[in-house]
């Protein structure tokens, strides 16, 4: 995700269960499982150094070696990005009239140089209850669970009743890479149509002692958009100062920046998820608990958004992560240019957005451009109890007593994209992380190893639950 990906579902508490940081003993199944997932995660799917296309033709040759004919293994490209190619695969159902499904996966990840982590970022190291690498969990811990149950169900003596596909694409994790979801949904949209798609999103949360708190599905996210703030100047020699330093503008602007809060809001999905997170004896859960009963309260609201998990969702936020200024150390900076990267609240726009940093910032120098103003919004998919009802039985099954919430990431994801053609994707539940999240865009990115075998399970049961046993 091109984010720090923060679900609601990281923020609640009610708690059973413990989770060993002990990996079980592996089944067979998860043997091989447990390849799929290494192979993944020893593929590097940078931007910079890797190639998704690499990464697509392994999970494609081990689909037809499961016995997918190529008829129904799709490769795709763009010859402009020809290393971050993805897959589409198809499993026909035996029933015509039985509900389709969309598994969706992204197999780009963020980078990561070996020089700043504890342990090479793509060998997969099982190490104290934990997979380390990059990827673990965002997202090649699903795209590993996809294509296996892609290949068990293949296996099996008979098809299901509905038809299943499965999309893995690049693009995800950045605007310069060619973006798979997005292409297939415009160009190559029969082959991904389905009922309803799954996808990253949702998860669940432990404790700091590993406890199961919560399960999560989402079913909304907050808009991306990057914005450019660019200040430029005639500049000069530096022995020869003058008051509009380009560096010194820039500066002042994103001082500005980071000092405007935007409006708090609350809707159904945030107020429905947060409810949990109140009941909380601490400071920012009895500010949220205020700000629930009163939206109003918007003193309660700035306590609350302590908790940086709060704060991640319950207004537009905005925050610098690029800066790059001027040209020569003995010269005045002709040109100072950062990004600022805001994660926008449903129902406000791109262009609002961009008109509240104009207003923020107050100053005619600063250039403020959204560098992708025509990426769509989210449209968040509805709480179908054909969806929903599976999800919260088949956890009641395996994760006895754990609540289920729906949520809004605070990140964004490639579901955005199926707005387009009005196909309801859903971030699916399943796979439970910690609540400092897991290193996920950062470093030493990991994953419990009892998570992802329980999770692999419950998502195992809930792809057949739906395409229906043969």
């Amino acid at each position: 995700m091109h984010r720090f990906r923060t679900a609601l579902a990281a923020l609640l508490v009610l708690a059973p269960a413990a989770a060993s940081a002990q990996a079980p003993q592996l089944r067979p199944d998860q043997v091989e499982f447990r390849g799929i997932y290494k192979e993944l995660v020893e593929t590097n799917t940078t931007l910079s150094a890797g190639s998704c296309t690499e990464a697509a033709a392994k999970m494609g040759a081990r689909l037809k070696a499961a016995g997918y004919p190529d008829s129904d293994l799709t490769y795709f490209a763009d010859p402009k990005h020809p290393k971050d190619g993805g897959l589409v695969a198809v499993l026909h159902g035996s029933d015509p009239k039985a509900r389709s499904l969309l598994l969706l996966g992204h197999i780009d990840v963020v980078e990561a140089h070996r020089e700043d982590w504890t342990r090479d970022p793509f060998v997969l190291v099982e190490e104290d209850g934990y997979f380390f690498g990059r990827g673990t969990s965002d997202m090649k811990s699903i795209d590993a669970v996809w294509v296996d149950t892609m290949i068990r169900l293949k296996k099996a003596p008979k098809p299901p009743r509905g038809t299943l596909k499965m999309a893995l694409t690049c693009g995800e994790e950045s605007d310069g890479a060619f973006n798979g979801a997005d292409w297939l949904a415009k160009n190559r949209s029969d082959l991904v149509r389905a009922d309803f798609g799954l996808n990253e999103g949702g998860g669940g949360r432990l404790d700091d002692q590993g406890r199961r708190e919560t399960l999560a599905v989402q079913v909304g996210e907050k808009a991306y958009q990057d914005y450019r703030l660019t200040v430029t100047n005639p500049g000069g020699h530096s022995s020869r100062p003058r008051p509009d330093n380009a560096i010194y503008q820039l500066a002042e602007a994103l001082l500005k920046v980071r000092g405007h809060v935007f409006p708090m809001k609350l809707n159904d999905t945030t107020r429905a998820a947060l409810a949990p997170r109140a009941e909380r004896a601490d400071a920012p859960g009895q500010a949220l608990k205020r700000f629930l009963a009163n939206p109003q309260d918007i003193e309660a609201a700035k306590l609350a958004a302590a908790d940086p998990s709060i704060n991640a969702v319950l207004h537009t936020n905005c925050v610098a992560t690029l800066l790059s200024a001027g040209h020569a150390p003995n010269a005045l900076p002709q040109r100072a240019t950062a990004n600022v990267n805001c994660r926008i609240f449903p129902g406000e726009s791109v262009e609002q957005t961009r008109q509240v940093l104009v207003g923020v910032i107050a100053d005619p120098a600063v250039k403020v451009e959204a560098t992708d103003p025509n990426k769509p919004l989210a449209v968040p998919p509805p709480l179908d109890p054909r969806v929903i009802g599976p999800m919260k039985a088949i956890a009641a099954k395996h994760f006895p007593g754990v609540p289920l919430v729906p949520s809004m990431a605070a990140g964004a994801s490639d579901a955005v994209y199926f707005g387009q053609i009005h196909m309801p994707i859903y971030g699916v539940p399943g796979i439970m992380g910690d609540p400092d999240g897991n290193g996920v865009h950062g470093l030493n990115e990991r994953l419990r190893v009892r998570s992802l075998y329980e999770g692999r399970d419950y998502l195992f049961d809930l792809v057949k639950t739906y395409v229906g046993e043969s």
